[in-house]
């Protein structure tokens, strides 16, 4: 008889700082709690999906053996079409992990949520093609092409919903854990997050001198492909869906408040740093260990980490 705890799992969106997800759901396991249920939007659909696809430690390792250049080499931007990034490179890795699987044929409920572009609304992937679902909710506006699904046109679920609870209330699971990448930076996160900050060059960001060093030829340094303008409209946009997801987030807490609340600051890393797997998954993982420690004390009903978001 299975005496586990179980979990609906809520995985929030946030580019590279969601590799902090594979901690979360290392810790959960360890800690002897089941995952039934996993909704995500863009990188949490993305690592959700893995995960229900049974493949985690594969990516994990995929994800531990990038650096910056295998980095820059992911980013695939056509420069033909206004500069926008097409993804294909880093999917094609992603199918090379998890097969073409549908979403019904997979062991756990699964939810990808995406934003219908034409229609105005949010969308809820719940059958049909996986890598398509995970596509379609990671395709973030103005610098991921919006992904064509029989004549719909489907971008970042972020839009209206970065933290999709509601699709995981339906699973009856013991607790519903939802895991924010756009919270705020405060104590022992804050330190940790300047710590990592504290490792980019004197020199400029890691990710232009890297940019620099790998369109340069024999080590003269010429006129990198990747304009630093390019790159400035790229962050200021990131920058921009970033502030919107957080205010988006608090309303989506406020309505459907999970059992556990777990709190990724946002500057902890780059939308675009995805070479800092190790200190994500890490961080993901101690984070985890500490709210789950709130969860199963028995002070109060709604829990959080850090106290007080």
């Amino acid at each position: 008889m299975n005496t586990k705890k179980t979990v609906a799992l809520v995985l929030g969106s946030g580019a590279a700082r969601g590799h902090s997800h594979i901690g979360v759901i290392q810790a959960i396991e360890d800690r002897g709690y089941e995952i039934i249920s996993i909704s995500g939007c863009s990188i949490g659909a993305i690592i959700g999906g893995v995960y229900a696809a049974g493949k985690l430690s594969e990516y994990r390792e995929w994800a531990l053996s990038l650096d910056k250049v295998a980095v820059i080499r992911l980013l695939d931007m056509s420069f033909f079409n206004g500069g926008y990034i097409k993804g294909d490179r880093f999917f094609e890795k992603i199918q090379s992990l998890v097969g073409t699987p549908d979403i019904e044929s997979l062991p756990i409920d699964y939810t990808s949520v995406a934003v219908d572009l034409l229609n105005q609304k949010e969308f809820w992937f719940q059958r049909g093609s996986l890598i398509d679902s995970m596509r379609a909710s990671s395709a973030i506006p103005s610098i991921i092409y919006p992904v064509n699904l029989n004549g719909q046109l489907y971008v970042d679920g972020g839009i209206l919903n970065p933290l999709p609870i509601i699709p995981s209330v339906s699973a009856g699971a013991d607790y519903i854990i939802a895991v924010d990448l756009n919270g705020p930076a405060d104590g022992v996160l804050k330190e940790k997050a300047e710590e990592l900050k504290a490792k980019e060059s004197e020199e400029g960001p890691a990710w232009w001198q890297t940019a620099k060093e790998l369109f340069s030829r024999d080590g003269e340094d010429t006129k990198p492909k990747y304009s630093a303008e390019s790159w400035g409209r790229l962050q200021t946009i990131n920058m921009m869906f970033e502030t919107m997801q957080e205010s988006l987030t608090q309303y989506k807490v406020a309505g459907y408040p999970p059992d556990l609340l777990i709190s990724i600051p946002k500057d902890i890393t780059g939308f675009y740093e995805f070479w800092r797997s190790k200190e994500l998954i890490d961080f993901g993982y101690d984070v985890t260990q500490k709210a789950i420690d709130d969860l199963e004390s028995p002070s109060k009903s709604y829990h959080s980490f850090p106290k007080g978001y």
